[in-house]
């Protein structure tokens, strides 16, 4: 099968499941209360991962970064403290690289530098950001054990520590795991643009 045929076949999958496609072949903003879109994508070493293996618990925070973006750099140590808080309430986290130019190396060394507890998986040709409208790294996702969205946005509301106001990411996971309505359910995610492939029109 061409490549070109599996993008389309894909394309149509993760309409199916939730992602509303543009003219332009981007997938528009995921809306709340909808199902993630579906993926399968391999870690620096190789090994392939599914959306599914990360609903095994009561929630999933899927997580767009970078290696060579500052503002996404200014989240590592928050995003290593944010899973170890809530790995052991029922939280599983992932995260997604889709920049064109960083590649597996990179991303592992990357990973093992920060002390990244949670894997980064390779989204080569950025099929999956395109399917969930993500634009920037950090971008956040949560979704519940059925991959429903309940969350999307930032991790808080400033890349320096001194100056955060609201910890918006963590709200969210605090009221999702009492029972209760998230807060700010939307918050405007902030950071570099994810590099994406040149794809034919």
């Amino acid at each position: 099968m061409k490549r070109s045929v599996v993008v389309t076949v894909l394309a149509i999958a993760l309409l199916a499941v939730g992602g509303a496609f543009s003219p332009t072949g981007r997938a528009e903003p995921l809306k709340l209360g909808t199902r993630v879109p579906s993926f399968t994508l391999n870690d620096v070493e190789g090994h392939g991962h599914s959306l599914d293996e990360y609903l095994k618990e009561k929630y999933a925070v899927i997580m767009f970064i970078a290696t060579q973006c500052p503002v996404s750099n200014a989240y590592n140590d928050r995003m290593v403290q944010v899973r170890k808080d809530y790995a052991s309430k029922g939280v599983e986290f992932v995260a997604i690289n889709s920049n064109r130019q960083e590649s597996i190396d990179e991303i592992k060394e990357h990973s093992r530098k920060h002390g990244f507890a949670f894997p980064v998986l390779k989204d080569v040709d950025n099929i999956v950001a395109d399917a969930y409208g993500a634009q920037v790294t950090p971008e956040i996702f949560v979704v519940d054990a059925r991959g429903i969205l309940h969350y999307h946005g930032r991790i808080d509301d400033s890349q320096d520590t001194d100056e955060i106001t609201s910890h918006d990411l963590r709200a969210a996971l605090d009221a999702l795991l009492a029972g209760k309505e998230v807060p700010r359910a939307e918050t405007k995610a902030f950071g570099c643009t994810i590099k994406r492939v040149k794809k034919p029109s």
